[in-house]
């Protein structure tokens, strides 16, 4: 029987063809004791076809809490007992948090709303803190509010917004687990536009939600064929009062496996870690930028503490991986 780490060998580091949903399958149920050349595969991989370089990127929540869906893994939705409130953060505190997350070395500030999608004050408040930031620092804006019109695509793509983050949160199959408010393919039909607009496109997912292997290799298999420019992988953080509060934490053998599976899967995309890391992978945080991640999201998150951005940073500087510059990615 052909060793599946010879395979992709062959067809991803050489070839750059990203492994199938099959393949995917096979890497993430190899035995603990192939861990080690799993990720030493993946980070090949990421050096080939990537570079050495990390992108590093901070956010902040514009408006926070009081969502009207029910993502089953979320404490911002205003359905469930948990104890994120409805809360809008002013421009001049946007751009502060601009400025401070540019001073860590971040090329990349990301604007998040826990919403459905954008109303026209959201849209208004969006245009007037784009500007402001633009005019403030020399950092790239991405957002991330929910499903859109065509309109909204267009207007966000006017603003000069970089990159548009709205994750699939999960396989196709299991997002009715996740999600009942609103439907996977909605979500795709959202990122079609953002990518037919001419933004960069940022989709990924969260893992650790009760899904199986199969369900995790199906999800990387249809972020292949969305083609995204970055994939954010999180890791389930359990929030208390929401319906997947009480899941355990994912393993972190089974994370790393996850994020080498992920690289090989997803040769040439920009791979960040994102939340619930922490929790997950603790001090082997390390082991996954050595495992196929080439971006990390530094500070905290929407609802939880991440680790301060100067420990992200010093362990970029001890794995000798250096930051990607600003005026590399425009």
């Amino acid at each position: 029987m052909t060793d599946i780490l010879e395979v992709a060998r062959q067809q991803v580091l050489h070839d750059g063809t990203g492994l199938t949903e099959a393949q995917a399958l096979e890497c993430l149920e190899l035995p603990d004791d192939r861990l080690d050349d799993l990720l030493q595969l993946a980070h090949e991989v990421r050096m080939r076809w990537c570079g050495p370089e990390v992108e590093v990127e901070g956010i902040v929540s514009v408006k926070t809490g009081g969502c009207p869906e029910d993502c089953h893994f979320c404490s911002q939705s205003g359905l469930f007992a948990s104890p994120v409130r409805a809360a809008w953060l002013d421009i001049p505190s946007l751009v502060k948090a601009a400025v401070e997350t540019a001073a860590t070395g971040a090329t990349e500030f990301c604007i998040v709303a826990a919403v459905r999608g954008p109303d026209a004050r959201l849209m208004a408040q969006m245009r007037e803190g784009v500007a402001a930031i633009k005019e403030a620092v020399d950092i790239q804006v991405a957002a991330s509010l929910g499903m859109l019109t065509q309109e909204q695509v267009d207007e966000l793509a006017d603003m000069g917004i970089h990159r548009y983050n709205h994750n699939l949160e999960t396989a196709k199959s299991y997002f009715p687990n996740v999600v009942t408010t609103h439907t996977w393919e909605e979500r795709w039909e959202t990122l079609r536009m953002v990518g037919a607009a001419g933004m960069e496109v940022c989709c990924g997912g969260i893992v650790g939600m009760g899904e199986t292997n199969a369900q995790r290799a199906e999800f990387a298999a249809q972020l292949a064929v969305l083609e995204p420019d970055e994939v954010p992988l999180n890791f389930l953080n359990p929030r208390p009062g929401t319906p997947f509060g009480d899941l355990p934490v994912l393993a972190a053998t089974e994370a790393l496996k996850i994020v080498a599976t992920f690289r090989l899967a997803l040769p040439r995309t920009i791979l960040r870690f994102a939340g619930g890391r922490e929790i997950t992978l603790g001090d082997l945080a390390a082991r996954g930028v050595e495992g196929g991640i080439n971006a990390v999201i530094v500070g905290n998150y929407l609802t939880t503490l991440g680790r301060p951005a100067t420990e992200d940073l010093a362990m970029l500087s001890d794995l000798k991986m250096p930051i990607k510059a600003l005026s590399q990615t425009l």
